[in-house]
């Protein structure tokens, strides 16, 4: 009779992580307050470092001119070249928008193998008010963004304010692989951080920065060494005595049709980055896997019925978890479109994170990288 328990003990980690995952994010929607509209909005400057055109590019820097904000805003776009693609598209930005203030700086100075961060030091001396907001050039924002990220700085503690992305639309099964482990995996872990430990970290997508959290820690130079510039920037601030909010308003990430191939090396980069940043917790992270919980169950099964009967209840509530999350706290709609994906998502999260402990290269926009112990990089010639 015990044995027979074998194959239900392997599924429990990952059965009780995914609750608890269920638990964090009805707390914490449950629990949001409104942003208080500010008497007096804080001037924001936000620093979008671009290389190469993105999926709908032009409707993705158009959405932050289209904001519902009273404060002053300043956007500065940073490039390395003047030959890079996307600056046609920024300068249609400016004539299609001259109410606004908007920038272009070109310099190919190099600070450090990071490109993307040497691109926000050279557009950072621009930068003229208090709140520095960093966004990728995939991201697209709704009209309330700048309204709702702003007014987690009326508290004097919070020196970083990031945001939670999703990808509500695919244009292949390869980026829906990609983008159902935003609801299924990254967006359930964040929450749990953020509940059971608070925030000590950053999401890259949006970062809105207290020009004085950044000071505090050497500005952007201190990042310019790391791959994972995001957690870094969140992580160092942490360390320096500010607080890091979660805000409510989720921001789009654009993803355009790729092949498998391009998709599973980003996966493996994000999970080497994470793996040498976070290298405790992330070792940690397998024991909530699904698919080794799935697989153990097989091997340790004592007939072929209870393995299947504890892969079904796994995978039965992992689909309604997974489903809830997309329709109700999400709203990417990915789910219960792309459910049937959600095993080979699982496994594709279980191979790059054992991948991530088997090497230590990694390629980023056509360059390759050696990581170094505590999440420092260099370029690989």
């Amino acid at each position: 009779m015990f044995l027979k328990l074998f194959p239900f003990i392997a599924i429990l980690p990952s059965t009780v992580y995914s609750l608890i995952s269920l638990f964090c994010a009805a707390r914490y929607f449950r629990c949001l307050q409104k942003p208080v509209d500010a008497a007096h909005p804080a001037g924001v400057s936000i620093l979008k470092p671009v290389k190469g055109m993105d999926a709908g590019s032009y409707d993705n820097f158009a959405s932050f001119c289209r904001q519902r904000y009273d404060g002053q805003l300043q956007l500065i776009f940073a490039a390395a070249s003047p030959d890079d693609q996307v600056i046609p598209v920024i300068r249609q930005l400016m004539a299609d928008f001259p109410e606004h203030d908007i920038s272009l700086t070109i310099n190919p100075a190099i600070h450090g193998p990071n490109y993307k961060v040497s691109n926000l030091i050279n557009a950072f001396p621009q930068a003229r008010h208090d709140i520095i907001i960093v966004c990728d050039s995939d991201i697209r924002v709704a009209a309330d963004y700048l309204q709702s990220v702003t007014s987690h700085f009326s508290d004097p503690q919070v020196g970083l304010v990031t945001s939670l992305y999703r990808t509500s639309s695919v244009p292949g099964v390869a980026t829906a692989l990609e983008a159902t482990g935003f609801t299924a995996e990254m967006i359930p872990n964040v929450l749990v951080a953020l509940q059971l430990e608070g925030l000590s970290f950053a999401l890259g997508a949006s970062m809105a920065v207290r020009r004085e959290a950044l000071d505090s820690i050497g500005g952007f130079q201190a990042l310019v060494d790391y791959l994972a510039d995001d957690y870094q920037l969140g992580n160092k601030i942490h360390l320096a005595g500010w607080r890091i909010a979660l805000d409510c308003c989720f921001v789009e990430s654009m993803i355009k049709a790729e092949n498998l191939m391009s998709v599973l090396s980003r996966q493996l980069r994000w999970a080497r980055t994470m793996r040498v940043s976070r290298p405790g917790g992330y070792l940690a992270s397998g024991i909530t896997l699904p698919f080794p919980a799935v697989l153990l169950a097989t091997l340790i099964a004592p007939s072929p019925l209870l393995a299947l009967s504890a892969g079904a209840i796994l995978y039965a509530l992992r689909m309604l978890i997974c489903t809830l999350f997309s329709r109700r706290f999400v709203q990417d709609g990915l789910f219960p479109r792309w459910l049937w994906l959600l095993p080979l998502r699982d496994m594709l999260a279980f191979f790059t994170w054992a991948l991530s402990f088997l090497g230590n290269r990694v390629e980023w926009r056509g360059s390759r990288f050696m990581l170094r112990p505590g999440g420092k990089i260099e370029e690989l010639v």
